[in-house]
């Protein structure tokens, strides 16, 4: 080799070498994590504790990841965003959605579909902790009823009506457990209805319904519209239990895991943000908006930044179990966790007992996508959790959940309808 081709090889050399010291790592990591598609359609219910999809779309965070031409769709019902779900982005409906957790699993063994046919669920990331209410008309105030449902056994007839928002749901869950635990049979003693969250307060308003479980603001708008008042927060009955979850079909999924990874990743960094109280009044602000949820900002911000006027003369300040949407771990898909709803849907009839929950799990969980993602938000490690599990969970009444005998909590629990095996 000739003297002026050496010093031709070793300048481009040296310019390579300049440019990958000038260059941030980010700008080489993107060529292996860009999505394999610029586009997805999130579906979302009016509720708080979808404000990290809204904030990701709002702060550009979607297009920060690649991803741009992210769609992020309002959903009549739960119902309704099963039935997108079920038809996808191609088809008119939605490649994921801000969802109640059992949800996806139900979707996935075909429980809630058409025709019993399973439709395959992938869950990124837990959305929130906490956040919920369950609450109670005015007419039943005087009884007294908070974390204790008992003093409602007086009213309570094979009429009274106790909505909650989608059979075998987060929502369901909660109210089943406050009833059962006050001695109140939630399939014998009264009657539990579906209603849609945004339609919570002007079913209450009419008197058709006796109490109600739904996440904000629809509890504080109740109790701002003087029509009853929170028996209790969600966070009382289980101390930041986790909710809503983000999920995508399984099928888009494995077709765009870059994709996945890059929603994921502006949603964990839009759930950060949403946990600055500097930005709660910001957050609260957009969200209120028409285009969101069309909800006055006071019947929000309160109970965002924990400060709960229940209705009955109870008034906390910076309550800690105010809605959480990452810190403590908040975000993190735990399998011991989903292992908990399926146990209760289990309870409550609407999963067969003999249903193999780890290998459903498996299937669906995808803690995987979380950990990846959450390193490319600049997740520091600390705020990693190191399993898979949170470990023994304690309710109110005193009952544990331990994930590795789900068997034994079920045995503990008095009332109770399981399907047959």
């Amino acid at each position: 080799m000739n003297t002026t081709r050496r010093q031709a090889l070793a300048a481009t050399a040296a310019i390579f070498a300049a440019a990958r010291a000038a260059t941030p790592r980010g700008a080489f990591a993107q060529g292996a994590t860009a999505p394999e598609v610029t586009k997805a359609t999130l579906g979302y219910i009016a509720l708080t504790d979808a404000a990290a999809l809204i904030i990701a779309k709002e702060k550009g965070l979607f297009a920060k990841y690649g991803m741009p031409e992210v769609e992020v769709s309002k959903q009549a019902s739960w119902g309704a965003t099963r039935d997108n779900l079920v038809l996808g982005g191609e088809r008119g409906g939605i490649d994921g959605a801000h969802i109640l957790t059992p949800m996806p699993y139900l979707m996935h063994t075909g429980r809630i579909t058409q025709n019993s046919q399973p439709v395959p669920m992938a869950i990124l990331a837990r959305l929130n902790t906490n956040g919920q209410a369950i609450s109670v008309a005015e007419k039943h105030k005087a009884l007294g009823a908070k974390l204790d449902s008992s003093p409602l056994k007086r009213v309570f007839t094979q009429e009274s009506k106790v909505a909650m928002t989608f059979r075998g749901g987060t929502h369901d869950l909660w109210i089943r457990y406050w009833l059962a635990a006050g001695g109140i049979d939630p399939d014998k003693d009264v009657q539990t209805i579906v209603v849609p969250p945004p339609q919570m307060v002007a079913n209450m308003k009419v008197g058709t319904m006796d109490a109600f479980c739904v996440g904000e603001p629809w509890n504080d708008q109740l109790v701002n519209q003087r029509l009853g008042y929170s028996a209790l927060t969600t966070g009382e009955l289980w101390r930041d239990h986790p909710e809503k979850s983000l999920a995508m079909r399984g099928a888009w999924v494995a077709a765009h895991p870059k994709a996945a990874e890059a929603i994921t990743a502006a949603v964990i960094e839009a759930q950060r943000w949403c946990d600055v109280p500097a930005n709660k009044a910001e957050m609260c602000a957009i969200i209120g908006r028409r285009a969101w949820f069309n909800v006055p900002v006071a019947d929000i911000l309160p109970r965002a930044m924990g400060n709960i006027d229940y209705g009955d003369g109870r008034k906390v300040e910076n309550s800690p179990l105010l809605m959480k949407y990452f810190r403590d771990h908040a975000s993190y898909p735990f399998r011991s966790h989903e292992l908990w709803f399926l146990t209760e849907d289990i309870r409550w009839g609407v999963l067969p007992q003999d249903i193999d929950t780890a290998k459903l799990i498996g299937e669906v969980n995808k803690e995987g996508i979380w950990r990846a993602a959450a390193e490319r938000a600049g997740v520091p490690a600390s705020e990693t959790p190191r399993g898979t599990s949170r470990g023994t969970e304690t309710f109110f009444d005193g009952k544990v959940f331990d994930p590795a005998n789900p068997a034994a909590y079920l045995a503990s629990l008095a009332i109770k309808k399981l399907a047959g095996a």
